[in-house]
């Protein structure tokens, strides 16, 4: 039973992190062992979402349903594919610094042998993940470009 949770200061706002974090069909441009991903239904502020992982010889398919609370937070529930259960949520509060994100997920996978493999590399994947969101955000957003006061030096 995989858990993680992580806060980081980021400097960008949060909005900036909140766009990056729930833009699930671009996750394959930059998101290690994501090989696909796309928006299959949409309904207002909650969406449904099917990711394709790969690692190594898996390759897994699943499928979450994605509620969005603009722009302070993210839910990830979990509806089918490998796992017994996956929880995701993302948190996203203004910070003098720019944006404090409070990053938690818990899942179990159904197949013992994916979880032996995957429970070994875990604490590393998760934090090469979050790595790819930060660096992702540097790339988009450039921190030296926001306003004034935000992840900028004061004159």
């Amino acid at each position: 039973m995989p858990r993680h949770a992580e806060t980081r200061v980021l400097p960008f706002t949060a909005e900036q992190m909140f766009a990056l974090v729930a833009a699930v069909d671009r996750y394959p441009e930059f998101l290690p062992w994501c090989l696909g991903s796309r928006i299959t239904q949409k309904d207002g502020n909650v969406f449904r979402a099917d990711m394709l992982i790969g690692f190594r010889l898996f390759r897994e398919k699943f499928a979450s349903r994605v509620e969005l609370a603009p722009y302070d937070a993210i839910h990830v529930s979990y509806t089918h594919g490998p796992f017994r259960y996956l929880k995701n949520d993302w948190r996203f509060t203004a910070h003098p610094e720019g944006c404090q994100i409070d990053f938690f997920v818990d899942f179990e996978f159904r197949s013992r042998l994916l979880s032996r493999v995957v429970g070994g590399l875990f604490t590393e994947a998760v934090h090469r993940m979050v790595r790819a969101f930060e660096s992702r955000a540097r790339q988009i957003y450039r921190p030296d470009v926001l306003p004034q006061g935000i992840g900028a030096p004061a004159d």
